[in-house]
């Protein structure tokens, strides 16, 4: 049987987290529109390939290294903003495991976005280093902050330029 890095439900998660990384990386290099739909494009995918991931235990005994600087992750969120503009604050409803209330929030794209990508480099820089242990256990700990935040804001970011994409659609 395959290791778990190597099973290919994982390289097809990380491939998923790579290409994401990848764009949020050069999201200023792109206009509104073009970005919206790539997003729209990747992010259920990104979505999908990490609901299907095998179950793993973890191997080492502490958290793998965190790759992500707070200027990393500032670039990013400032080159989503400016893409976004005024568009990217949009309204939601807060939900924590799963129990929704009737509290709504100023969200925003950028932030959703970062907050995502923080957790896809992390891992995709830990998956780098070619040590079965390192790589496992940053997959492990990606699935697991899935479960807990970023899973509800790819849903929730995903919501947002669906509406922003038919707003773009309905003014030509």
């Amino acid at each position: 049987m395959k290791s778990f890095v190597y099973q290919d439900s994982t390289i097809a998660f990380v491939t998923a987290a790579a290409q994401t990384c990848l764009l949020l990386e050069h999201a200023d290099e792109h206009a509104r529109e073009e970005l919206t739909e790539q997003l729209l494009r990747l992010l259920p995918v990104l979505y999908l390939r990490t609901r299907l991931l095998e179950q793993t235990e973890p191997m080492l005994e502490e958290e793998p290294q965190r790759f992500v600087s707070e200027e990393d992750y500032n670039y990013t969120l400032i080159g989503i903003r400016n893409v976004y503009g005024q568009d990217d604050a949009y309204l939601d409803v807060y939900v924590d495991r799963g129990v929704y209330t009737d509290e709504v929030q100023t969200a925003y794209i950028s932030e959703g976005l970062a907050d995502i990508y923080q957790e896809l480099k992390n891992m995709a820089a830990a998956f780098q280093t070619g040590e079965e242990a390192i790589m496992n256990d940053a997959v492990l700990l990606c699935r697991e902050a899935f479960d807990e935040h970023w899973g509800q804001k790819v849903i929730a970011v995903m919501r947002a330029l669906h509406a922003l994409s038919n707003t773009a659609q309905d003014e030509e």
